[in-house]
């Protein structure tokens, strides 16, 4: 018997809502007859505006989504995946029934006069809480500084034009999400800033035995996103790295269909960055992440990421 109505539960960021109804869009166009609704939650993550090690790291914007899931209060949770831990296993009963077509994967700086990142004079002040971003900016232009900035991209701005920050780094993806690509001074490419684990993708997340939902999202999944998700996702696991830990790696789809995976582990001054970068061959995309995430812990990954505090 196919679903009917499936409720999806997300939380209730502006973006969050944002990438909920283009899975609504998609699936309406894929099964006509369902009808879904949103259950929106205010995760702990975002009415935090600390520290995350201090509340459940990554967690903290999973928790209460998946609550609702495992109490039965919804039958579809929609994730981005670079905000699901990877360090540990999805919640007991509950499995990923497919990723989406990833967006784009990149950084983009904010800067209210259109400045690029190379032009920013020293000094400047760059809103992000992001170790990630921190460390790679510390290692490629240490004359900028940092200053903490949490909260959902629309507040962020705002604060920008309250002038707590000079620029902001933010995601691209995100920004197109809300519909404000049109703040965007520069795009920066990996390279300049490697992106987080599972970004651009969005992991669409069900109970283990509800086989009707699964089987009707599942055909929203994307095999590319699945390959290089799958991949990221394993290399996080092996590193078990933790919130604190400046993390960056993406995998990549060739048009031939080759995989493969780029990442690198920081200290968070970047005056340490570990790199690797290994094609998957024949290896699948699990054992892709665990060969890259062995290549860092053999140049010291491991000792790099227990010597940060979280």
């Amino acid at each position: 018997m196919p679903a009917e109505l499936i409720r999806i539960v997300s939380r209730d960021s502006p973006m969050a809502l944002a990438q909920v109804e283009r899975v609504r869009a998609e699936l309406a166009a894929l099964h006509p007859h369902l009808t879904t609704t949103v259950i929106p939650v205010k995760t702990t993550g975002d009415k935090w505006m600390g520290d995350l090690s201090q509340v459940e790291g990554k967690g903290a914007f999973t928790k209460e989504v998946d609550a609702a899931l495992l109490a039965g209060e919804a039958d579809l949770a929609v994730h981005c995946v670079k905000d699901v831990p990877a360090d540990r296993p999805l919640p007991a009963g509950t499995v990923f029934a497919a990723f989406m077509k990833r967006d784009d994967i990149r950084d983009a700086l904010i800067h209210p006069a259109g400045l690029t990142l190379d032009a920013l004079p020293a000094g400047t002040r760059i809103g992000t809480s992001s170790v990630r971003r921190i460390a790679q900016l510390a290692a490629s232009h240490p004359h900028l500084s940092c200053v903490p900035m949490r909260g959902n991209a629309n507040r962020r701005l705002d604060k920008l034009a309250a002038r707590d920050a000079d620029a902001l780094l933010l995601a691209v993806s995100g920004l197109e999400r809300i519909g404000r690509p049109d703040v965007i001074s520069e795009v920066l490419s990996p390279e300049v800033m490697c992106p987080p684990i599972g970004a651009g993708i969005l992991a669409l997340q069900c109970r283990e035995g509800d086989q009707n939902i699964i089987d009707a999202v599942s055909g929203l999944g994307d095999p590319a996103a699945w390959k290089e998700a799958t991949a990221e996702r394993m290399f996080l696991h092996v590193l078990q790295g933790h919130c604190n830990s400046p993390i960056a790696g993406f995998a990549q789809t060739e048009r031939s269909g080759e995989l493969s995976l780029r990442a690198k582990v920081f200290t968070p001054d970047g005056k340490t960055v570990l790199n690797a970068h290994e094609w998957a061959g024949p290896l699948d995309p699990a054992t892709l992440g665990t060969s890259v995430a062995v290549a860092l812990l053999r140049q010291g990954a491991r000792e790099l990421i227990d010597s940060i505090e979280h």
